[in-house]
């Protein structure tokens, strides 16, 4: 399971509204807002497509005014990739391969 490390920059006049919306998600935990509006944010999913669908739904609510990666790690899906349990739908191959998922 990847998990991230976020710091979220929200806007201060909506701040709470945000944060009551990050609480709908089970895949977010909320670790603390600073005076400035700067939110530290652990979001644990099932893949790293997930996550990225994640944070990008929560980049176009209103109020947040940036979102930036601390830290990411993804090392049992990493394995997971290697046995072939599941197979990414990005290539890493060279430039210009793509998987069999991939269109």
């Amino acid at each position: 399971m990847p998990i991230g490390g976020f710091v979220v920059v929200l806007d201060l006049s909506v701040s709470d509204e945000v944060l009551k919306q990050f609480s709908q998600f089970p895949q977010i935990d909320v670790h603390g807002v600073n005076e400035e509006g700067s939110a530290v944010v652990v979001i644990d999913t099932e893949t790293s497509d997930e996550m990225e669908q994640l944070t990008r739904q929560l980049q176009k609510i209103d109020g947040v005014l940036s979102l930036g990666v601390t830290y990411f790690h993804a090392e049992d899906e990493i394995e997971k990739i290697e046995s072939g349990e599941i197979k990414p739908s990005f290539s890493f191959g060279r430039k210009g391969e793509k998987s069999e998922n991939c269109s």
